[in-house]
């Protein structure tokens, strides 16, 4: 392959990663919507895209594969394209844990701790992402030492919204109600943390791409451990 389209091939990679990237944010927008409104046909919008998005790994994947075992890149294009694998499959992961939503917002039967702030949480996980893809992009180390910072944060909301459930659910008879089924309401707890759980792994995703990105620009794997 000439070097022009070597280059080529190289920015065409960058581009592809970048609107996957796009794709899995829109699904997981779309989950977190979904949840909040109930809204089932939403839902299973995000569900039927899996399919769209486990097909551009695929795809990307083999992109990779091929650029390494035909052009035998060195150094920072090594880096670089193998930055951009690891980095779709933080991103195809992502897209599951969207999945997961879409899946929770058609099981749930009512809202249980309404208090613990879904959106809000999911809100700063969808900024990581962006950012760790912006610094993907534009090659910004700054930028990905920001999103490994802000994890901290995501983490911490997270861990008191599971606190605050467990919590209340030791402290307080959770079935004083006669009319509450309490195997329904136990489900809906379940999904409830399970949601939150998800969204701390979509942070921890937009950390590993920030890592990738970090180690793509500066050799640095500061942020890989």
């Amino acid at each position: 392959m000439p070097r022009e389209q070597y280059q080529d091939a190289l920015e065409s990679l960058r581009d592809d990663v970048l609107y996957m990237s796009e794709v899995v944010a829109e699904r997981l927008r779309m989950g977190l919507d979904a949840l909040e409104q109930k809204d089932d046909q939403l839902a299973e919008e995000v569900i039927e895209g899996d399919g769209e998005i486990n097909r551009m790994y695929l795809d990307l994947e083999q992109d990779c594969i091929d650029l390494i075992a035909l052009q035998q890149p060195v150094a920072s294009d090594l880096r670089f394209i193998a930055a951009s694998f690891k980095i779709i499959t933080d991103l195809e992961r992502i897209g599951d844990l969207a999945t997961n939503l879409a899946n929770y917002a058609t099981e749930a039967q009512r809202d249980v701790f309404p208090e613990v702030d879904i959106q809000q949480i999911g809100d700063g996980t969808l900024e990581m992402l962006d950012k760790s893809m912006d610094a993907y992009a534009e090659e910004d180390p700054e930028l990905c030492r920001a999103v490994a910072s802000q994890d901290d944060d995501i983490d911490a909301m997270c861990e008191a919204a599971s606190e605050m459930v467990v919590r209340d659910l030791i402290e307080t008879d959770p079935f004083g109600e006669e009319d509450r089924d309490a195997e329904a309401y136990l489900s809906d707890i379940s999904r409830l943390l399970l949601t939150v759980r998800d969204l701390e792994r979509v942070g921890d995703h937009a950390v590993n791409i920030a890592a990738r990105a970090l180690y793509m620009v500066e050799d640095d794997d500061e942020l890989l451990y």
